[in-house]
C-alpha cells in the first residue's frame, strides 16, 4: 500500500514574501480556493500578527474555504499565538502553526537565548497554542543547521506539549539531499513519540535542491512537503509543489507514495498565481513551463509521433492541458460560453460574474475570429478577480511617431463625473501614464511593466502586467486587449485603483 504524503501549501504566507509581490483578500481568497479545487491538505493562508491584511486574509479565507486545513503563521509568544487563534477560530480545520529558531548561530545572534531558553518557550507556547486549537504545527527555524541532539531534546519538547505536526525546516537552503535526507532518518531513529505525528519538511532553494531536498525527506520518513506554487518564496523561493506532486506520481515506483492532489488542476493553478503575482514562468520550467511539453529536435519530434512515451514521462493532460474542443466567436451565445466555462473547470462563478465574462467574451469576439481557451481564461482572472473601481478607463488617444513626441489624452471616469487629462512622454505608454497620474491625481514609481502574447496570432490578446510603488509599498495591475497601449492603460488603471482601495481597507 502506497504511503499518503500530506501537501501542505505556503504560497499565500512565504510565497508572498518573494520580492515585489503584493495580494490583496480578494486575490488571496481566489488563490485560495483554486488550491482547494486542487487537493492540497493545508492551506498556510498568512501570518495574522504581520499586517491588517494578512490578518484579514486569514479570516476571510478560513471562514471561506471548508475543506483544507487552514494555517496561521505565529512566532513563540503569546500575542502571535492569540492573533493567529482570532483569525482561525472560523475555519472547519484550523491550525495554529508556531515556529522558533534552534540553531546555534539563530539562538546566539539573533534570538540571543540559550539553548535551555529556548526548550522552555517550546514547552510553554506549544501547550500556550494547544489551550486554542486540538492542532498544533512547530517549527524548528533553521533546523536543518541544529545541532542533531538538541534538535531531538526540542521535538521531543514539542510533542510532549502537544504537537500534532513536526516540521523540519531546511530555512536558508543549506543541506544537500543525502545530508537532508539522513537528518530526518536520523529524527525518525531517534526522537520518542515521532511516530504519533505528521514529520514535515519546509526546503528553501538558495542552491536549486529545494525539491530534491524534499523528496530525500520523504524516502526517509517525513510524511508532509510544504511547497509553494511556481517555486514561490524569499530568496530563490520554495520547492515547486508541481514538481514534487508529479516526482512523486510519475515514480512511484520509486518512492512508493502517494498525495491526494488532483493533478489535472496543477496547470490552471500555476496560470493564476503568475497571473495575480506577477510573477512569470521561465520557458523551460520543470512541469508548468511553455517549453515542458514542446520538442524542437526533428528525432524527438519522431518518437513522440511514433509513441508518446519515447520523449514524454508524463502526459500533457495528467496537468490540464487539453485541446479545445469547441470553437467560440462572435456568434456563439451564451449556452455555449457556459459550456466552455463548465469545460475549463470555471464552476464556481456565481451569475452575475458570469454575466460580466459574456459581456467581455461577446466585445473580444468582435475583434477576433476566433476565442481560444486561453482568451478566455485571461478574460476571467481580469475581470472577475478585481478590487471595486475607483476610476474606470472611459477614452485614450495617442499622436506619436519616430519624429514626434508622444502625446497621450485620457479621460478617466470616477462616480458620475469624468476626469480629461494629457500629457507628453518617452513614447505612447509613457505619456499615456503620466496623463493617467494626472487625472487621477496621484504620484507614483513605475517599478516594474511586462507585456506578454495571451495567444499567438495578429489578434493575439496581450496581456501587460504593470507595478506601481508608493512609500515602499508595491501594487500589481493587470489588462487584456488586443491592443499594447489599452492593455498597458488598463493595467496603469488597474494598479491606481488597488493602490487606492487598499490605502482605504488600512485606514
Amino acid at each position: 500500500m502506497s504511503k499518503k504524503i500530506y501537501i501542505f501549501d505556503t504560497t499565500l504566507r512565504d510565497g508572498e514574501q518573494t520580492p515585489g509581490i503584493s495580494l490583496n483578500v480578494q486575490e488571496k481568497l481566489e488563490i485560495a480556493a483554486q488550491l482547494e479545487r486542487l487537493g492540497v491538505d493545508a492551506i498556510e493562508a498568512g501570518f495574522p500578527i504581520a499586517s491588517k491584511g494578512d490578518f484579514e486574509a486569514v479570516k476571510t479565507i478560513a471562514q471561506n474555504i471548508r475543506k483544507p486545513v487552514i494555517v496561521g503563521l505565529a512566532r513563540a509568544v503569546e500575542k502571535d499565538i492569540e492573533k493567529a487563534w482570532e483569525a482561525l477560530k472560523y475555519a472547519a480545520r484550523p491550525r495554529i502553526h508556531t515556529f522558533i529558531a534552534t540553531s546555534d548561530i539563530h539562538m546566539e545572534y539573533k534570538l540571543k537565548m540559550t539553548p535551555e531558553e529556548v526548550l522552555k518557550r517550546v514547552q510553554d507556547m506549544v501547550s500556550y497554542a494547544k489551550s486554542f486549537c486540538e492542532d498544533v504545527e512547530f517549527s524548528a527555524e533553521d533546523g536543518s543547521r541544529t545541532r542533531p541532539e538538541f534538535l531531538f531534546k526540542v521535538i521531543e519538547t514539542a510533542i510532549k506539549a502537544g504537537a500534532t505536526v513536526i516540521n523540519i525546516p531546511d530555512t536558508v537552503g543549506y543541506s544537500t539531499p543525502g545530508e537532508f535526507g539522513n537528518l530526518i532518518k536520523s529524527i525518525v531513529e531517534n526522537v520518542e513519540g515521532i511516530e504519533d505525528v505528521i514529520l514535515s519538511v519546509h526546503c528553501h532553494n538558495d542552491l536549486g535542491m529545494a525539491v530534491s531536498n524534499s523528496l530525500a525527506a520523504v524516502q526517509n520518513g517525513a510524511t508532509q512537503v510544504e511547497c509553494t506554487i511556481n517555486g514561490l518564496g524569499e530568496r530563490a523561493g520554495n520547492a515547486a509543489l508541481e514538481e514534487i506532486v508529479m516526482a512523486l506520481k510519475t515514480r512511484k515506483d520509486f518512492y512508493g507514495c502517494e498525495t491526494g492532489i488532483v493533478t489535472e488542476e496543477i496547470s490552471r493553478t500555476s496560470r493564476l498565481v503568475s497571473h495575480l503575482t506577477g510573477v512569470h514562468i521561465q520557458p523551460n520550467k520543470a512541469i508548468t513551463g511553455a517549453n515542458a511539453f514542446a520538442h524542437e529536435s526533428g528525432i524527438h519530434q519522431h518518437g513522440v509521433l511514433s509513441k508518446r512515451e519515447t520523449y514524454e514521462i508524463m502526459t500533457p493532460e495528467s496537468i490540464g492541458l487539453r485541446q479545445s474542443q469547441i470553437v467560440l466567436g462572435k456568434h456563439s451565445g451564451r449556452h455555449a460560453f457556459e459550456e466552455k466555462l463548465k469545460e475549463l473547470g470555471y464552476t464556481h462563478l456565481d451569475a452575475e460574474k458570469v454575466n460580466q465574462a459574456f459581456e467581455k467574451f461577446k466585445d473580444l469576439a468582435d475583434k477576433k475570429k476566433h476565442v481560444t481557451d486561453s482568451d478566455i481564461e485571461a478574460l476571467l482572472s481580469e475581470k472577475v478577480i478585481q478590487v471595486p473601481t475607483i476610476y474606470d478607463l472611459e477614452y485614450f488617444h495617442i499622436s506619436s511617431g519616430n519624429s514626434t513626441i508622444a502625446t497621450s489624452t485620457v479621460r478617466l471616469k470616477k462616480d458620475e463625473g469624468v476626469i480629461q487629462e494629457a500629457a507628453c512622454g518617452d513614447g505612447p505608454i509613457d505619456a499615456t501614464f503620466k496623463a493617467i497620474d494626472r487625472a487621477a491625481g496621484v504620484e507614483v514609481n513605475l517599478k516594474d511593466y511586462y507585456l506578454r502574447a495571451v495567444t499567438s496570432g495578429k489578434d493575439a490578446l496581450g496581456e501587460v502586467t504593470v507595478k506601481i510603488g508608493r512609500n515602499g509599498d508595491v501594487f500589481i495591475g493587470r489588462g487584456i486587449s488586443t491592443d499594447v497601449i489599452e492593455a498597458s492603460a488598463k493595467a496603469y488603471v488597474n494598479a491606481i485603483n488597488k493602490m487606492i482601495y487598499e490605502s482605504d481597507m488600512e485606514g
